[in-house]
């Protein structure tokens, strides 16, 4: 698991600690299609797993490469936060 800086810094509301926090990964999760925060669920799909991975490495400035068991872990927005968590904090 490791983090790297990306090429083009682009900043864009950290959460505490630098990290995207579990609403900064739901607001993102909702940007996907438009719904409401309260709309998205817990589970995460395959899609929107990609989907907030780019985000995450397009508004935090950070290139996110994780490993098979740390993807496994993102299947839920609670899971997602303490992956990228470590994965970002480790840069």
């Amino acid at each position: 698991m490791r983090a790297e800086p990306a090429e083009e810094e682009r900043g864009g509301g950290m959460g505490q600690g630098g990290t995207p926090g579990r609403d900064d990964i739901v607001a993102i999760l909702a940007g996907l299609d438009g719904r409401s925060a309260d709309d998205v669920p817990e589970r995460i799909e395959s899609m929107e797993l990609a989907w907030l991975v780019h985000q995450v490495e397009q508004r935090y400035g950070v290139r996110v490469e994780l490993d098979e068991d740390q993807y496994g872990r993102m299947t839920t927005v609670s899971g997602a936060a303490d992956v990228l968590r470590e994965a970002i904090g480790t840069t």
